[in-house]
């Protein structure tokens, strides 16, 4: 197994850059024990969702590893149509009373979407912080113009954007946006729902280095400054595959082949997607 100790370039201040995502995992059980098995595993940082209505299994699975509450990095995201200014805090508060918890170590805005209003959403965020509720204040799906806005709006600093990104929608644009103005990137869906396995510059690559596509791709996200990555996986195989991705480093030849991977394609895009 790879090792579990995190090393100061694995974290993004105080997020570690690989974690378990648990959209679609919604199976009480299954979803706690991934929790556990991954804690224990070695990851440290946890995503969920109001959307994702598995925020009770992923504390349930927090509670039951054998490691401290402290040392895990704990995510979730306020949903669309709570995103009115006393809905956040009234939601938030089920959210943390469902995950078993005290605080989270980042709160989301989901989508700029429905609800969403910068001034009453954002002081809302501004107001769990200073009560100490979340420790950073993060956003989801947001662009360049959503990110200007809330940055001129919010007292509390803009800690991440998490958005789709991976070898076949590498976000080059909000990379560099978050590199200028001190915002991490949070990949979700960072093996695009499992198209890149069948990329076959990703392929050739894995095959060089007795890898799995999902650790190249994984591996070439985390060597991206500035990026995190939320990769979802249920079972104990694919938890351990995915951390493996660690200790992979891909050298400039690898690099170069993945980035020159013309294919672009988007598996996240609903009709209130700001792009559209």
């Amino acid at each position: 197994m790879a090792s579990t100790e995190l090393t100061d370039d694995e974290m993004l201040d105080e997020m570690p850059r690989l974690g378990l995502g648990t959209w679609q995992n919604t199976e009480g059980d299954q979803c706690a024990e991934s929790v556990r098995t991954a804690l224990e595993a070695g990851y440290r940082h946890i995503d969920t969702a109001q959307a994702y209505d598995n925020e009770e299994s992923v504390g349930e699975g927090i509670a039951a590893a054998d490691v401290d509450r402290e040392d895990v990095f704990l995510a979730t995201k306020i949903w669309t149509s709570n995103l009115a200014h006393d809905d956040v805090l009234s939601t938030a508060e089920e959210s943390l009373d469902k995950l078993g918890v005290d605080y989270v170590d980042l709160l989301y805005v989901h989508w700029p979407a429905n609800e969403y209003d910068p001034e009453g959403t954002l002081s809302a965020f501004d107001q769990l912080y200073e009560e100490g509720l979340i420790e950073n204040v993060g956003v989801s799906n947001f662009e360049p113009r959503h990110l200007d806005e809330a940055r001129e709006i919010l007292d509390a600093p803009v800690f991440a954007n998490q958005v789709e990104m991976h070898p076949l929608l590498p976000q080059d644009e909000l990379v560099e946006y978050g590199r200028e103005h001190d915002i991490n990137l949070v990949a979700y869906s960072p093996l695009a729902r499992g198209e890149v396995f069948d990329v076959p510059e990703i392929q050739d690559v894995a095959e060089k280095h007795d890898a799995s596509p999902a650790q190249v791709s994984l591996a070439w996200l985390l060597q991206r400054d500035g990026v995190a990555a939320i990769p979802k996986a249920t079972s104990e195989e694919h938890i351990l595959d995915n951390w493996g991705a660690r200790d992979l480093d891909l050298d400039d030849e690898d690099v170069a082949k993945i980035e020159s991977i013309d294919t672009r394609e988007r598996q996240v895009d609903p009709d209130f997607g700001p792009w559209n």
